[in-house]
């Protein structure tokens, strides 16, 4: 289980991060290797995520964009200076939940 959380945080900081970089390139005008690195990254995120432990790619993915909503909350604010607000808090709390509910819920496999 903690392999396949830490999976979901790696390729969470490879697509956010590249994202960003390619967010800065075009709407920041910084340079194209910014362009470059974000799209490595943006790679980096699809093989991170094929290493993934949990079972059935569409609940993987799935899964991943509740983990995904929450960190790019936290990228926002930790690296962007955006502070999110109590109503961002509230819905990324549903999709945590939402996420537990899909990976760890029983089932009778």
């Amino acid at each position: 289980m903690l392999t396949g959380i830490l999976l979901f945080v790696l390729a969470g900081i490879m697509e956010i991060g590249g994202g960003y970089l390619v967010w800065q390139w075009i709407r920041e005008s910084r340079p194209g290797y910014y362009g470059l690195f974000g799209a490595a990254g943006l790679v980096m995120y699809g093989v991170i995520a094929a290493f993934q432990v949990f079972p059935a790619f569409g609940r993987v993915y799935a899964a991943y964009g509740g983990i995904f909503i929450i960190m790019s909350l936290l990228w926002g604010w930790w690296i962007d200076g955006w502070r999110p607000d109590t109503y961002d808090w509230i819905g990324a709390a549903f999709c945590i939940i939402g996420v537990s509910i899909m990976l760890w819920a029983p089932r009778g496999v």
